[in-house]
């Protein structure tokens, strides 16, 4: 069994992209805006600061009252929008159940998406593009080969979904509730799992040899971080398996910034 280490992978693309910033002739800004105060929130944006400040790209943290209203939102969006100096926008996600998370998000220019979310963007989903490179890294060719994706939310699942469909794999797409779940996934050659349910998929779901990307990512009652797929009881049925942590959302938040350098020459403001 191959350990798919998100780590390793990002170090060797987190070189590349040095070089890239360090080629432009001013460094990139990216504005992240949050609201309210959620710990995972938290936690995934000090890992964009301190990945931002690793490669040399400034970050403009606005942190908003959980009771703030849309039409704030709307403006500092607007603001960045029109700003020639910022050249990523991203909305921290989950927002407070009063605003209208879609709604928010579209109004990013898709220029400077770098989530990758709005329906005109430039770039790919910031989660597919980091699983794609992830692929790349260990030599993964999916071409022809059956992918089941659990998971088919809109910001996850379908942008994987169709990432693997362009990459020639013939995919198939399920969810949590899907009947007859195990039915389908024993089938795959490449199984991705994205639905936040913690060790939903066990051994009798997957396919001797296969690979198993797991993009859920848990805190159990102990405080123990982990997947969608139960690491322990798969492990020596696949050929392939990314950790939880340490896989997926290494990357994830590597291609982020992927599409922030995109954003800059897509834009031209080199």
């Amino acid at each position: 069994m191959l350990l798919l280490d998100g780590r390793k992978a990002r170090a060797h693309y987190t070189a590349l992209l040095i070089e890239k910033v360090n080629k432009l002739s001013f460094s990139p800004r990216l504005a992240i805006i949050q609201v309210g105060n959620r710990a995972d929130s938290d936690a995934f944006i000090k890992a964009k600061k301190s990945f931002a400040n690793k490669i040399g790209v400034k970050e403009i943290h606005t942190k908003l009252p959980g009771e703030v209203s849309q039409e704030e939102i709307l403006q500092i969006i607007k603001k960045y929008n029109e700003d020639k100096d910022v050249h990523g926008i991203i909305v921290q996600l989950p927002l407070p159940p009063h605003l209208d998370s879609e709604f928010i998000i579209n109004s990013i220019d898709p220029k400077k998406d770098t989530d990758g979310l709005t329906p005109n963007t430039t770039v790919m989903p910031a989660t597919a593009r980091g699983i794609s490179q992830l692929m790349d890294f260990y030599n993964i060719d999916i071409k022809n080969k059956k992918v089941v994706v659990v998971g088919r939310s809109k910001l996850v699942g379908m942008p994987i979904a169709e990432m693997c469909k362009k990459r020639g794999g013939i995919v198939n797409i399920c969810h949590s509730k899907t009947p007859y779940l195990r039915e389908e996934t024993i089938k795959s050659d490449i199984l991705i799992v994205a639905t936040g349910r913690a060790h939903l998929i066990k051994k009798e779901y997957v396919k001797e040899g296969a690979v198993v990307i797991d993009v859920g990512i848990t805190r159990l009652d102990n405080g123990e971080l982990t997947g969608d797929v139960d690491f322990y009881d798969v492990k020596d049925t696949v050929s392939m398996i990314s950790p939880v942590p340490g896989g997926v959302g290494q990357m994830t938040v590597l291609a982020l910034f992927e599409n922030l350098l995109d954003a800059c020459y897509n834009t031209k403001y080199e």
